[in-house]
């Protein structure tokens, strides 16, 4: 009984989904691995603040190009309506890609002011073009997406991966500094193109239209604001560091980070990306939602549970035997980071159920709450140095998770009731 029951939970598209995409991921790790080590020996802490910065810049503009929300608007979307959205959506990438590219670069020179280094200018402005290649693949993916078809994504992360952490060995084994993180994410784009192209039928539309616009944008809007909650809170440690304590600080604070949940990350990335697809296939289903939900939530809590604990209880080992000697101050900031990730899927979790039954407003509402608490908190700890900052994180996660759950309980009854 308990074999077959096994053999029915494995053999979901669910699980196939989150096969491929944990595959890909760690195939991911395992490339990344190799350039991990190189960077932690041939970077400096300045570079690592430097990369920080760049990182962190690519990352909030990213989000205003409404990739997540108008993707996710394609796969939620009713049969009748896919073709009229897709065909929207295509403009509005174009309009949304090419806007970002011309701020970022124009916000390249305050951001240099900003941290009082110019050597941001230039790379800022060339990671840029990676917008402009976005609008070329962003709708097929979605649509692949919304078929469940995360067998063609996975391929395209792993090839992506395998030779952006390529170029990025060989440019920093060449003495490359900072530029060996730029080049990859520019020159890698294009995989997606090829691949994405190769694997579905659909075709930029000829003629300029945005019907169904506003439906796109209001669905779009709050997980705008969801996204730009998320980087926020992903980033606003860095940017305080790098203010208040300086580049030196902010480069072992991040080689601790990236070293330390980037693993987990990606863990959970993989089950994420699958379960929003795995739940809107049930949304008209009160009963088969929740089933669905709470059993991707039990997997993800103990998969990454494990993994947590284990890298915590090893990274007094693993850290100066893999990165060096030089690492080994970072120690115990990667440890307190790594505990602070335990709660998250909870919460990422419920923002993907609110999303699928058209509650991102509820969802924007709470991640406004923890940016909030998580910002004060960092911002108060700061002056304990990088250790006192991860304290901070570990604070506020464990704070805001056990009020979270109640309110999302909440909502989540309001529409069983309002579905039966």
């Amino acid at each position: 009984m308990l074999i077959k029951k096994l053999k029915q939970i494995l053999s979901g598209q669910f699980i196939r989904n989150v096969g491929w995409m944990g595959g890909a991921e760690l195939a991911n790790r395992i490339f990344r691995l190799a350039t991990t080590v190189t960077l932690a020996r041939t970077f400096s802490s300045q570079d690592y603040g430097l990369a920080a910065i760049i990182y962190t810049t690519y990352e909030f503009a990213n989000i205003f190009t409404l990739k997540g929300g108008i993707g996710a608007k394609i796969i939620q979307a009713d049969e009748q309506d896919v073709n009229v959205i897709c065909d929207t959506s295509y403009w509005l990438n174009w309009m949304l890609c090419g806007a970002i590219f011309l701020i970022q670069c124009i916000a390249a020179f305050p951001i240099a002011w900003f941290y009082q280094n110019n050597q941001l200018i230039l790379p800022l402005c060339t990671i840029s073009l990676t917008y402009l290649m976005l609008p070329n693949f962003m709708v097929q993916s979605a649509i692949i997406q919304r078929e469940n078809r995360l067998r063609i994504t996975a391929s395209c992360n792993v090839i992506q991966s395998l030779l952006g952490n390529t170029i990025t060995v060989i440019l920093a084994l060449l003495g490359m500094g900072i530029w060996a993180v730029v080049w990859p994410i520019l020159l890698t784009t294009p995989v997606w193109i090829i691949i994405i192209y190769k694997n579905h039928p659909w075709r930029p539309p000829k003629c300029f239209k945005l019907e169904k616009w506003q439906e796109i944008t209001n669905f779009g809007k709050n997980l705008l604001g969801v996204e730009l909650m998320v980087k926020l809170r992903s980033n606003i440690d860095y940017l305080i560091i790098g203010r208040f304590l300086g580049l030196e600080a902010l480069g072992i604070y991040y080689f601790a980070f990236s070293a330390g949940v980037g693993i987990t990350w990606n863990v959970m990335n993989s089950f994420f990306a699958a379960l929003f697809p795995h739940l809107c296939e049930v949304r008209g289903n009160s009963n088969e939602l929740k089933r669905r939900f709470f059993n991707s939530i039990k997997m993800i809590l103990a998969t990454t549970g494990a993994i947590i604990l284990l890298q915590s209880f090893l990274a007094p080992f693993y850290v100066p035997i893999i990165f060096g000697q030089k690492w080994i101050s970072a120690i115990p900031v990667l440890i307190i980071i790594c505990l602070s990730v335990l709660p998250e899927p909870l919460f990422w979790g419920g923002s993907v159920l609110l999303n699928v039954i058209d509650k991102s407003q509820i969802t924007l509402y709470l991640e406004v709450v923890f940016t909030i608490i998580f910002t004060i908190s960092i911002l108060i700890s700061v002056k304990w140095g990088i250790l006192g900052v991860a304290v901070g994180v570990l604070a506020s996660q464990m704070l805001v998770i056990p009020v979270v759950i109640p309110i999302l309980q909440k909502h989540l009854k309001k529409s069983s009731v309002l579905s039966s």
